[in-house]
C-alpha cells in the first residue's frame, strides 16, 4: 500500500482546510449553474429576480410592479440598459451565466468559508432568487480603491449608499466625488435615452418608502431603528479604522431586511483579520496602502 510522504502528511490536514470549504461550494454553485443551462426547473422558473431582469428587454412597467414581490423589476432603467446586451442571451443561458458570476464573486469574498455560509440559508435564497447583494458585497470591498464602483449600488438599491458615509467622516472628498459624479453621469445619460421611465422609477421608489411591508420572509425590525444605528456605525469605523463596519451599516440601512440581503455581510470576511485570508482580503492587502486596514 502507497504512503503518502512525511512532509505531505503533515500539509494534509492544512490544505484540506484551506480548500475543502471553497471547493465545496464551488461544487454547489456550478451544479446550479448547470441545472439553468439546462433550463431544469423549477431552478428558471420566472418568479426569480434574475428572470425580472432578464425580462426587461420587453420594456419596464413600473406602475404595476410591487415593491414587496420577489421577482419584480425595481431598480432604474440604467441598470437595465447596462445588461441589455446579456438579455438578448436565451434565458437559460442568461440564468447560467449570472449565477456563475455571483458564484466566482461569493468564493472570491469567502474563500473556504463560503461552503459553511450555505447553512445559514440566506446564500442559497440570494444565490436560487439570483439577487444582486452578492456583488453589492464586492463593490463594498472594491469600492475603498475604486469608488467609481459604487454607482452599482446607487442605481440599484439605492440604500447601500449610506456607506459612503465613510469617505465623508474620513474627509476623502476625491473619492466621494468619484463615487457621486460616476453615478450622476451615468444617470443623466440614461435619463435622457429614457426619461419617461425615470419619473416611473421614482414613483416607484415613493411607493417603496411609503407602503408598510406585508407578512414574509424577512426580519421584522423597523427601519428606522435600524437606520440611526447603522449610520452611527460606519461612522465610528470610519473614525476607527474598521473597515467592516460598512458592510454591517448598509445591512442595517437596509428599507426590508429580507433573508437573503444578510449576504452582504460577506463583505465583513475580507476586512478583518481573523477569519484567515480570503481572495479578497489578499487583494485588499495588494492595493491599499501597507497597514491601512487598521483595525479589525
Amino acid at each position: 500500500m502507497t504512503t503518502l510522504p512525511p512532509r505531505l502528511r503533515e500539509r494534509l490536514p492544512e490544505r484540506l482546510r484551506e480548500r475543502l470549504g471553497l471547493d465545496a461550494f464551488l461544487a454547489f454553485g456550478f451544479a446550479l449553474v448547470a441545472l439553468r443551462l439546462f433550463d431544469i426547473q423549477p431552478w428558471n422558473a420566472p418568479f426569480f429576480d434574475l428572470h425580472a431582469y432578464w425580462a426587461t428587454q420587453f420594456g419596464i412597467d413600473y406602475s404595476h410592479a410591487n415593491p414587496f414581490l420577489i421577482g419584480a423589476y425595481l431598480y432604474t432603467p440604467a441598470f437595465a440598459q447596462a445588461i441589455a446586451p446579456l438579455t438578448l442571451l436565451p434565458f437559460p443561458v442568461f440564468a447560467a451565466l449570472w449565477t456563475a458570476v455571483s458564484v466566482v464573486v461569493c468564493a472570491w469574498l469567502a474563500g473556504r468559508w463560503a461552503a459553511p455560509l450555505l447553512l445559514t440559508g440566506a446564500l442559497v435564497l440570494e444565490l436560487a432568487l439570483g439577487q444582486i447583494d452578492i456583488l453589492i458585497a464586492a463593490v463594498i470591498v472594491v469600492g475603498f480603491r475604486y469608488p467609481a464602483v459604487w454607482a452599482f449600488p446607487l442605481l440599484t438599491k439605492v440604500a447601500p449608499g449610506v456607506g459612503l458615509l465613510w469617505f465623508v467622516v474620513r474627509r476623502e472628498w476625491r473619492k466621494l466625488a468619484i463615487a457621486l459624479g460616476v453615478t450622476l453621469a451615468i444617470a443623466a445619460v440614461s435619463a435622457i435615452v429614457a426619461p419617461g421611465e425615470w419619473r416611473d422609477w421614482v414613483e416607484l421608489m415613493r411607493r417603496n418608502l411609503t407602503e408598510p411591508a406585508p407578512a414574509g420572509a424577512y426580519v421584522p425590525i423597523p427601519f428606522f431603528v435600524r437606520l440611526p444605528i447603522g449610520v452611527g456605525l460606519i461612522v465610528w469605523g470610519a473614525r476607527t479604522d474598521r473597515y467592516w463596519t460598512v458592510p454591517v451599516g448598509v445591512l442595517l440601512s437596509m428599507p426590508i431586511l429580507w433573508i437573503n440581503v444578510f449576504t452582504l455581510l460577506l463583505a465583513v470576511i475580507p476586512l478583518r483579520a481573523e477569519p484567515g485570508v480570503t481572495p479578497a482580503r489578499a487583494w485588499l492587502k495588494r492595493v491599499l496602502p501597507e497597514g491601512s486596514l487598521g483595525a479589525v
